[in-house]
């Protein structure tokens, strides 16, 4: 009886999982934010749930890698053009030749980071049309019922 209570609890687990669900792009800052049955998911989340094809998979790695340049661009630009800021806020004499360089890397970081947001775009598009309608419509809700000294699985549509 034990084996069948637990292959039953396994299987009402597998089959609730098995649904995927579609990822929903919204734009915030210039940045892509992607969210699945209402909550965020992070690069590495996003990049989970897309191992299951190959292809949108594919365009997530070389989008993360995009990612990533434009991050330590934009951070070591930002840093080079905040630093002669600080020393003319503190009364020193700024160099500001590196704020010029900085704001150089920040201009080359920005299509890096437009690139990304195209490419992950993409990968999204192609994970959700990969998806079945049909699965998507069916949410089967579990009710696990005690009767007297019965136990009994209910399945609502």
């Amino acid at each position: 009886m034990k084996k069948i209570v637990f292959a039953m609890f396994v299987a009402i687990f597998t089959f609730s999982n098995v649904n995927a669900q579609k990822i929903e792009l919204k734009k915030s800052f210039g940045e892509n934010l992607f969210y699945q049955n209402g909550e965020k998911l992070t690069n590495r989340q996003l990049t989970n749930i897309l191992k299951s094809n190959n292809e949108a998979f594919n365009l997530i790695k070389s989008a993360k890698s995009n990612y990533t340049w434009a991050t330590i661009l934009g951070v070591s630009g930002g840093a080079l053009v905040g630093f002669p800021i600080g020393t003319a806020v503190g009364g020193g004499d700024p160099k500001w030749e590196l704020a010029g360089a900085g704001a150089a890397l920040i201009l080359v970081a920005i299509p890096i980071l437009n690139n990304y947001n195209k490419k992950s775009k993409a990968a999204v598009a192609l994970y959700n049309a990969d998806l079945p309608t049909v699965s998507s419509s069916f949410k089967p809700v579990f009710n696990l019922n005690f009767k007297d000294v019965n136990l009994g699985i209910t399945m609502s549509f």
